[in-house]
């Protein structure tokens, strides 16, 4: 059995049994940022919002389990050629896909040599921006419909190796971005242009949106949350079906009941 049929047949089994940790909510009263030229921009992460473990408490539990995603991640990414552009995603919306994308970017960029680029691709429900705690200006969306180039975009961050690009303002309709040759063309600019660093992309849910199947298609590598005793074990495996064919690195189990000596609980991940 598989690593990620193990991860499927866990999610099953503690699905009436556990009662779920609550997902992350997005932090209010996000602070404003004076204006100017958006590639001057740069932001302080919100040290006080404490979903980002991997910034508040480097030394827990959690922290510790990014740290060991992250290695390998960079190890599976690096065995023949440096695979440098990864997606977050998730079965249904709700498993923390997106905290994972910015824990998981932090974790990354706290790294003595390596570089971060997170992206919120999720263009219906961003959140990145509320997690990391700044408002939104030039993003993705304005950069896909407008010309603008991606470099306008890049917020920098407190965390010198780690920089940003927001979902930008509301799209009536997602997928034709995502399926346009505009979008190829910025994902292979993006890849090459940064080549050095890690790209890391938070996407909408893979089940009721179409976009982010285009998107798997042009990305070096794919982590699949799923949240225990919430995630149905058939919409996980309807996901790994969209997703065949595709270079899924690792399933993240999100809310793992595992207790650590410690008795608190901590992200669990799987990979292949």
């Amino acid at each position: 059995m598989s690593r990620i049929e193990k991860a499927l047949e866990k999610a099953s089994q503690l699905r009436n049994s556990v009662q779920p940790v609550s997902i992350a909510r997005k932090p209010q009263n996000i602070p404003r940022l004076q204006s100017g030229n958006s590639n001057a921009r740069t932001i302080t992460i919100d040290a006080g919002n404490l979903l980002l473990k991997a910034l508040t408490e480097p030394h827990s539990p959690v922290s510790e389990q990014y740290r060991k995603l992250k290695s390998s991640l960079v190890r599976l990414t690096n065995e023949d050629r440096f695979r440098n552009m990864l997606m977050v995603t998730s079965a249904m919306a709700g498993e923390g896909k997106s905290l994972t994308a910015a824990n998981l970017a932090i974790s990354m960029a706290q790294e003595y040599d390596l570089t971060v680029l997170l992206i919120d691709a999720d263009l219906r429900r961003p959140s990145i921006h509320g997690y990391l705690g700044f408002e939104q200006g030039i993003g993705l969306s304005d950069c896909l419909q407008d010309n603008i180039d991606i470099g306008e975009a890049i917020v920098k961050t407190d965390i010198s190796k780690l920089s940003l690009i927001s979902a930008g303002r509301e799209v009536a309709k997602p997928l034709e971005l995502f399926a346009s040759n505009r979008m190829q063309e910025m994902m292979a600019e993006i890849k090459h242009r940064y080549k050095d660093r890690y790209v890391i992309i938070d996407t909408p849910p893979l089940l009721p949106f179409a976009e982010t199947r285009s998107l798997a298609q042009m990305v070096d590598g794919i982590v699949l949350v799923i949240h225990e005793g919430v995630t149905a074990r058939e919409n996980v495996a309807e996901a790994q079906e969209i997703l065949k064919g595709c270079p899924i690195l690792g399933v993240v189990l999100n809310d793992s009941t595992e207790v650590t000596t410690e008795n608190s609980y901590y992200n669990k991940y799987y990979t292949r």
